[in-house]
């Protein structure tokens, strides 16, 4: 059965037909404002990061993030500032989890030279630890040994992880903490 909608008295049409020229009326008008406003993004991104791959990663994220929510902005004007203010976001959240990354893995790979200089007990007894911890890595289940490296390793967010693994966030959160006790009983 097809529902149908008053539009003016004596004349109707198929909800569908109408929501269909709503949403074609809408991406008419995203389109034409992103041919204004579409290469803003890429600079944007490009003035945080300084990296011209993860820029044009980031202005995709932000264009398509600006598309799925088109319908809500409500002063359609303000476009520019909403778009910039968008790929402005991502574009930082990108910088810290790149820096956060980069922190991690240079401790990682380095010995904790904050004590001096490390005697050659200490730095053998560091490098026995780290051979003994990527072993118990090993020795985990893959579900969470993936999860314990995208977000105690690397540093990803837990929703980054969770999107990346096409999981529910609750599991990630799950696997993590298992994955930690494990790893703990593993290191004892």
């Amino acid at each position: 059965m097809q529902e149908l909608v008053l539009i003016q008295p004596g004349r109707t049409i198929e909800i569908n037909t109408a929501r269909g020229i709503a949403q074609s009326r809408l991406q008419r008008e995203f389109e034409s404002r992103l041919e204004e406003c579409g290469p803003l993004a890429f600079r944007v991104a490009q003035g945080v990061l300084r990296n011209a791959a993860d820029a044009e990663e980031v202005a995709q994220d932000a264009l398509l993030r600006a598309y799925q929510k088109f319908d809500r902005l409500q002063d359609r004007t303000r476009f520019r500032s909403w778009l910039v203010r968008i790929t402005f976001r991502l574009a930082l959240d990108r910088w810290r989890s790149t820096k956060r990354r980069e922190r991690r893995e240079t401790e990682w790979a380095a010995p904790d030279l904050s004590q001096g200089s490390l005697s050659t007990e200490q730095l053998v007894a560091s490098n026995a630890f780290r051979e003994q911890l990527e072993k118990a890595l090993e020795e985990l289940p893959e579900k969470f040994r993936l999860v314990l490296i995208l977000a105690a390793i690397h540093g990803y967010t837990l929703e980054e992880v969770a999107s990346m693994l096409a999981v529910p966030l609750g599991t990630v959160k799950s696997r993590l903490f298992l994955g930690r006790k494990a790893l703990a009983e593993k290191l004892r």
